[in-house]
């Protein structure tokens, strides 16, 4: 009997401990986590919510809003100049994602791979870009593409092309493809640290036996690091182009859409829309912007089913 009843005591006395480690568990994640959850519900989903909300009004800001239904969808769809910003975020998501993983891929390659005595230098010089700031990157860059005193013309003179003082960033025809660059050197800096990182947990065994078999170091990037670091580019991929899509940083610094809004992108027609000197349609831009986030879970879903998530080892 007394047996028994110190094993119901020691059965009770380990409930009791489990459930007191569970409390304590409990309590932990939640001061571990509350802090960041209240900041994502607080500035990030309650504003997204709201959004549906103000989409849904004709609404200035300041007077009365106006409910009216999904008449701001339908505006848009006969609105040329959404279309018009729709087309270049295509042509950005398509030209800048592609420059910089690629020169990303190839720096990384050639860092890791290359035993350069200068190789530390260059790992911290191509980070830099990505501590400047964007405010810097484009005002640098708008002094580059000056017409009087810009550096790029500068260049070209120095080969004999005299460009007469030409503006790159005040022509249509060369404005959307200068701000190519900017992008892409403010782009590639993160990038070649994150590939470096992911080319060097591949074992070196690998790359020396593909030097005993004759391969050459172009072969080895497709046939070895590529396909080993899969995933890796895959992450950097979708970051880039959906940063690419919403982003408008540089093109309101540098263009603000112009000129003629040959370099106006959906992300700055939203933004005037709201906070320009011109207009506050607060309720059409919310409208916009819903555009906008059903274009970033497409371009996420369309990413997921032709360039899939494969786990490689190793």
């Amino acid at each position: 009997m007394n047996i028994e009843m110190k094993g119901n005591e020691g059965i009770i006395r380990k409930r009791s401990g489990t459930s007191q480690a569970k409390r304590q568990r409990f309590i932990f994640l939640l001061v571990a986590v509350a802090p960041s959850l209240l900041g994502y519900l607080l500035f990030t989903l309650y504003p997204n919510v709201l959004s549906i909300y103000y989409s849904l009004l004709d609404w200035d800001g300041l007077t009365d809003p106006k409910f009216v239904g999904f008449d701001n969808f339908v505006n848009m769809v006969s609105d040329s100049f959404v279309w018009r910003a729709l087309y270049h975020n295509l042509l950005y998501m398509i030209v800048v994602p592609a420059f910089i993983v690629l020169i990303s891929l190839v720096l990384a390659y050639l860092l890791n791979n290359k035993s350069y005595r200068e190789n530390p230098f260059y790992k911290v010089l191509y980070f830099f870009t990505n501590v400047l700031s964007t405010v810097v990157i484009a005002l640098l860059w708008a002094f580059i593409f000056d017409g009087s005193f810009g550096m790029l013309n500068g260049i070209l003179g120095i080969f004999g092309i005299d460009m007469n003082s030409f503006y790159w960033l005040g022509d249509s025809k060369t404005a959307f493809w200068a701000l190519v660059l900017p992008m892409v050197w403010g782009g590639v800096g993160l990038y070649v640290v994150i590939f470096i990182n992911a080319i060097s947990a591949i074992p070196k065994s690998l790359y020396e036996s593909a030097i005993l078999e004759g391969a050459r170091p172009m072969t080895m990037l497709f046939r070895i690091t590529i396909p080993l670091i899969r995933s890796v580019i895959r992450v950097c991929v979708v970051f880039v182009v959906l940063g690419t899509i919403k982003g408008f940083e540089i093109i309101m610094i540098m263009t603000n859409g112009g000129p003629e809004g040959s370099t106006d992108v959906i992300g700055l027609y939203m933004f005037n829309l709201a906070f320009g000197k011109e207009y506050h349609n607060y309720g059409y831009a919310s409208a916009i912007g819903m555009l906008l986030f059903v274009i970033l879970i497409a371009a996420k879903l369309i990413i997921d089913k032709y360039y899939p998530e494969e786990s490689v080892e190793f």
